[in-house]
């Protein structure tokens, strides 16, 4: 997936499960999810790199998630997986994660993955949009609890004010095991 998007010159960040489990606990996810910039004249390419019958991508989808900042998927058509892709929006979180993406490489493969800070601020975020997902939650307890020594504390606290989760902030560091 890295690799296609690359090659089609998109630029992505890894986000969701897949950077919790690098960053945290690992766990089985079903999907992946990255965060893009792609405008419409680019969606030519993007339909390019993932080209049928081995793949499913509706245009009209990917149209409208350019229009409204949404998202829309890709279906693997032989294994049946889901690549969620969300559109890079002109919210000033968006922009501020995507320009502290960092690279990891994992399996010989390079891949631009969230900052810890923000995995955790999305996890927040995902859990009281959710309803207060426990999942959600979990995961970002744990990236905190790994990351714990290297995390940036003032921007942590900074953003979870700005999105409206700094109960679950103080929540999570109240329950943190950390050393």
């Amino acid at each position: 997936m890295v690799r296609t998007l690359d090659l089609a010159r998109i630029e992505y960040m890894v986000t969701g499960s897949v950077a919790s489990s690098l960053q945290g606990e690992p766990r089985l996810t079903h999907d992946l999810d990255f965060v893009i910039a792609v405008d419409a004249d680019r969606v030519p390419a993007l339909l390019e790199a993932f080209p049928s019958p081995g793949f499913y991508v509706s245009r009209e989808a990917v149209a409208e998630a350019i229009r409204t900042g949404g998202m829309f998927n890709v279906i693997e058509t032989t294994e049946g997986d889901k690549i969620d892709f969300w559109m890079l929006t002109e919210q000033p979180f968006d922009r501020s994660r995507f320009a502290r993406r960092y690279e990891e490489e994992v399996f010989g493969v390079r891949l631009k993955v969230s900052s810890p800070e923000d995995t955790i601020l999305a996890k927040l975020r995902w859990s009281a949009l959710s309803g207060g997902s426990e999942k959600q939650f979990q995961d970002a307890l744990r990236v905190y609890e790994v990351q714990a020594g290297v995390l940036e504390r003032g921007y942590l606290e900074e953003w979870a004010e700005a999105l409206g989760v700094f109960e679950a902030w103080k929540r999570l560091v109240a329950q943190a095991e950390v050393p």
